[in-house]
Protein backbone atom coordinates (compact mmCIF):
# COMPACT_ATOMS: atom_id res chain seq x y z
CA UNK A 1 0.00 0.00 0.00
CA UNK A 2 1.24 3.24 -1.15
CA UNK A 3 1.78 6.29 1.22
CA UNK A 4 -1.16 8.59 1.45
CA UNK A 5 -3.58 5.70 -0.11
CA UNK A 6 -6.51 3.90 1.68
CA UNK A 7 -5.74 0.97 -0.78
CA UNK A 8 -3.08 -0.68 -3.22
CA UNK A 9 -2.68 -0.17 -6.38
CA UNK A 10 -4.21 -2.75 -8.94
CA UNK A 11 -1.21 -4.87 -9.62
CA UNK A 12 0.45 -5.02 -5.90
CA UNK A 13 -1.61 -8.42 -4.71
CA UNK A 14 -0.53 -9.80 -8.00
CA UNK A 15 2.81 -9.05 -8.10
CA UNK A 16 3.25 -10.13 -4.51
CA UNK A 17 1.29 -13.62 -5.72
CA UNK A 18 3.95 -14.19 -8.30
CA UNK A 19 6.62 -13.86 -6.55
CA UNK A 20 5.73 -16.27 -3.99
CA UNK A 21 4.88 -18.77 -5.74
CA UNK A 22 8.62 -17.99 -7.65
CA UNK A 23 9.78 -18.60 -4.82
CA UNK A 24 7.93 -21.62 -3.78
CA UNK A 25 8.60 -23.13 -7.12
CA UNK A 26 12.46 -22.50 -6.33
CA UNK A 27 12.27 -24.00 -3.25
CA UNK A 28 10.50 -26.72 -4.56
CA UNK A 29 12.94 -27.55 -7.52
CA UNK A 30 16.05 -27.82 -4.72
CA UNK A 31 14.03 -29.95 -2.77
CA UNK A 32 14.19 -32.25 -6.31
CA UNK A 33 17.53 -31.80 -6.88
CA UNK A 34 18.33 -33.04 -3.22
CA UNK A 35 16.45 -35.66 -3.57
CA UNK A 36 18.12 -36.69 -6.95
CA UNK A 37 21.45 -36.52 -5.23
CA UNK A 38 20.36 -38.79 -2.95
CA UNK A 39 19.07 -41.28 -5.11
CA UNK A 40 22.19 -41.04 -7.67
CA UNK A 41 24.48 -41.59 -4.54
CA UNK A 42 22.71 -44.15 -2.73
CA UNK A 43 20.10 -45.68 -4.86
CA UNK A 44 16.15 -45.07 -4.96
CA UNK A 45 14.72 -47.67 -2.35
CA UNK A 46 17.31 -47.15 0.10
CA UNK A 47 17.15 -43.22 0.39
CA UNK A 48 14.15 -42.01 2.92
CA UNK A 49 12.19 -38.76 2.74
CA UNK A 50 13.93 -38.17 6.49
CA UNK A 51 17.61 -38.53 4.38
CA UNK A 52 16.66 -35.64 1.77
CA UNK A 53 14.98 -33.67 4.41
CA UNK A 54 18.78 -33.84 6.44
CA UNK A 55 20.61 -33.06 3.20
CA UNK A 56 18.00 -29.35 3.09
CA UNK A 57 18.36 -29.44 6.42
CA UNK A 58 14.94 -29.54 6.60
CA UNK A 59 11.94 -31.19 8.94
CA UNK A 60 10.58 -33.59 7.01
CA UNK A 61 7.04 -32.27 7.27
CA UNK A 62 8.90 -29.33 5.43
CA UNK A 63 9.18 -32.04 2.60
CA UNK A 64 5.29 -32.39 2.24
CA UNK A 65 4.53 -29.03 1.17
CA UNK A 66 6.16 -29.45 -1.80
CA UNK A 67 5.31 -32.81 -2.66
CA UNK A 68 2.84 -35.59 -1.74
CA UNK A 69 5.16 -38.58 -1.24
CA UNK A 70 8.97 -40.10 -2.76
CA UNK A 71 6.99 -41.64 -5.77
CA UNK A 72 6.08 -38.50 -6.83
CA UNK A 73 9.69 -36.93 -6.26
CA UNK A 74 11.05 -39.63 -8.53
CA UNK A 75 8.58 -39.29 -10.95
CA UNK A 76 9.42 -35.37 -11.08
CA UNK A 77 13.11 -35.83 -11.09
CA UNK A 78 12.70 -38.34 -14.05
CA UNK A 79 10.86 -35.74 -16.10
CA UNK A 80 12.99 -33.07 -15.43
CA UNK A 81 16.03 -34.92 -16.69
CA UNK A 82 13.72 -36.49 -20.11
CA UNK A 83 12.47 -33.06 -20.37
CA UNK A 84 16.00 -31.18 -20.45
CA UNK A 85 17.05 -33.67 -22.80
CA UNK A 86 13.31 -32.96 -25.08
CA UNK A 87 14.37 -29.10 -24.85
CA UNK A 88 18.33 -28.71 -25.32
CA UNK A 89 18.04 -31.49 -28.84
CA UNK A 90 15.56 -29.15 -30.00
CA UNK A 91 17.15 -25.73 -29.42
CA UNK A 92 20.45 -27.39 -31.42
CA UNK A 93 18.49 -28.46 -34.28
CA UNK A 94 16.65 -26.54 -37.17
CA UNK A 95 19.14 -23.93 -37.65
CA UNK A 96 20.36 -25.00 -40.81
CA UNK A 97 24.38 -27.24 -41.61
CA UNK A 98 23.85 -30.58 -42.30
CA UNK A 99 22.21 -33.78 -40.50
CA UNK A 100 24.96 -35.22 -39.34
CA UNK A 101 26.28 -32.10 -37.77
CA UNK A 102 22.87 -31.81 -36.24
CA UNK A 103 23.61 -34.83 -34.70
CA UNK A 104 26.85 -34.41 -33.37
CA UNK A 105 25.44 -31.33 -31.44
CA UNK A 106 22.35 -33.14 -30.58
CA UNK A 107 24.96 -35.78 -28.78
CA UNK A 108 26.99 -33.22 -26.71
CA UNK A 109 23.79 -31.60 -25.31
CA UNK A 110 22.80 -35.21 -24.44
CA UNK A 111 26.28 -35.96 -22.44
CA UNK A 112 25.87 -32.30 -20.93
CA UNK A 113 22.35 -33.30 -19.37
CA UNK A 114 23.46 -36.88 -18.57
CA UNK A 115 26.23 -35.32 -16.26
CA UNK A 116 23.44 -33.58 -14.14
CA UNK A 117 21.51 -34.59 -11.52
CA UNK A 118 18.18 -35.04 -12.95
CA UNK A 119 19.63 -36.40 -16.03
CA UNK A 120 22.00 -39.00 -13.99
CA UNK A 121 18.64 -39.77 -12.64
CA UNK A 122 17.19 -40.95 -15.39
CA UNK A 123 19.62 -43.78 -15.70
CA UNK A 124 20.77 -44.53 -12.52
CA UNK A 125 17.58 -44.70 -11.24
CA UNK A 126 14.53 -44.55 -13.83
CA UNK A 127 11.26 -45.25 -13.67
CA UNK A 128 11.35 -48.77 -13.39
CA UNK A 129 10.39 -48.17 -9.47
CA UNK A 130 7.21 -46.20 -10.75
CA UNK A 131 3.47 -47.10 -11.05
CA UNK A 132 2.23 -47.91 -14.49
CA UNK A 133 0.74 -44.56 -15.21
CA UNK A 134 3.61 -42.74 -14.32
CA UNK A 135 5.79 -45.29 -16.40
CA UNK A 136 4.13 -45.11 -18.91
CA UNK A 137 4.57 -41.00 -19.08
CA UNK A 138 7.86 -41.24 -18.91
CA UNK A 139 8.57 -43.61 -21.29
CA UNK A 140 6.47 -41.74 -23.70
CA UNK A 141 8.98 -39.10 -23.10
CA UNK A 142 11.83 -41.17 -24.31
CA UNK A 143 10.24 -41.94 -27.04
CA UNK A 144 10.06 -38.53 -28.30
CA UNK A 145 14.01 -38.49 -27.30
CA UNK A 146 14.35 -41.80 -29.58
CA UNK A 147 12.43 -40.51 -32.86
CA UNK A 148 14.76 -37.37 -33.06
CA UNK A 149 18.23 -39.23 -33.37
CA UNK A 150 16.23 -41.46 -35.47
CA UNK A 151 15.03 -39.06 -37.74
CA UNK A 152 18.58 -36.79 -38.04
CA UNK A 153 20.45 -40.42 -38.83
CA UNK A 154 17.61 -41.07 -41.12
CA UNK A 155 18.16 -37.22 -42.73
CA UNK A 156 21.81 -38.18 -42.62
CA UNK A 157 21.26 -41.15 -44.78
CA UNK A 158 19.31 -38.96 -47.23
CA UNK A 159 21.66 -36.70 -47.91
CA UNK A 160 24.79 -38.67 -47.76
CA UNK A 161 26.40 -37.17 -44.77
CA UNK A 162 25.41 -40.35 -42.76
CA UNK A 163 26.61 -43.90 -43.87
CA UNK A 164 23.34 -46.30 -44.30
CA UNK A 165 22.25 -48.10 -41.64
CA UNK A 166 19.37 -49.34 -39.47
CA UNK A 167 18.23 -46.21 -38.14
CA UNK A 168 16.29 -47.64 -34.87
CA UNK A 169 19.64 -49.87 -33.88
CA UNK A 170 21.92 -46.53 -34.55
CA UNK A 171 19.80 -44.39 -32.35
CA UNK A 172 19.41 -47.12 -29.96
CA UNK A 173 22.85 -47.53 -29.84
CA UNK A 174 24.27 -43.87 -29.73
CA UNK A 175 21.90 -43.07 -26.66
CA UNK A 176 22.53 -46.23 -25.34
CA UNK A 177 25.94 -45.43 -24.85
CA UNK A 178 25.57 -41.62 -24.07
CA UNK A 179 23.56 -42.35 -21.60
CA UNK A 180 25.91 -44.86 -19.60
CA UNK A 181 28.04 -42.00 -18.90
CA UNK A 182 25.60 -40.54 -15.98
CA UNK A 183 26.60 -44.42 -14.46
CA UNK A 184 30.26 -43.48 -14.47
CA UNK A 185 30.90 -39.61 -15.01
CA UNK A 186 32.51 -38.19 -11.39
CA UNK A 187 32.15 -33.98 -11.14
CA UNK A 188 35.52 -34.12 -9.43
CA UNK A 189 36.99 -36.99 -11.80
CA UNK A 190 39.83 -36.03 -14.75
CA UNK A 191 37.48 -35.13 -17.71
CA UNK A 192 34.73 -32.92 -17.47
CA UNK A 193 31.41 -32.80 -19.77
CA UNK A 194 32.74 -31.13 -22.89
CA UNK A 195 35.58 -33.24 -22.87
CA UNK A 196 33.40 -36.61 -22.29
CA UNK A 197 31.41 -35.72 -24.84
CA UNK A 198 34.51 -34.81 -27.56
CA UNK A 199 35.89 -38.35 -27.07
CA UNK A 200 32.66 -40.16 -26.96
CA UNK A 201 31.48 -38.90 -29.81
CA UNK A 202 34.69 -38.95 -31.65
CA UNK A 203 34.33 -43.05 -30.79
CA UNK A 204 31.19 -43.43 -31.69
CA UNK A 205 30.93 -41.82 -35.22
CA UNK A 206 34.47 -42.59 -36.10
CA UNK A 207 35.44 -45.92 -34.42
CA UNK A 208 38.68 -47.22 -33.53
CA UNK A 209 40.38 -48.31 -36.95
CA UNK A 210 43.10 -46.11 -37.50
CA UNK A 211 42.88 -42.91 -39.78
CA UNK A 212 45.09 -41.31 -42.08
CA UNK A 213 46.72 -38.07 -40.38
Amino acid sequence: MRKGSSVGTPDEPWTSFTDRRGEREEKRIAVLRTAAQAFNDMGYHATSLDDIARRLNVTKPTIYYYVKNKEEILFECVRIGLEMLDTASTEVTGHGGSAHDELVAVMTTYVGVMTMDFGMCVIRVGEEPLTGESRRTLRALKRRIDLKFRDLIERGIAEGSIAPCDSKVAAFTLAGALSWVARWYRPDGDLDAAAIARQSIALLLNGLRPRPD
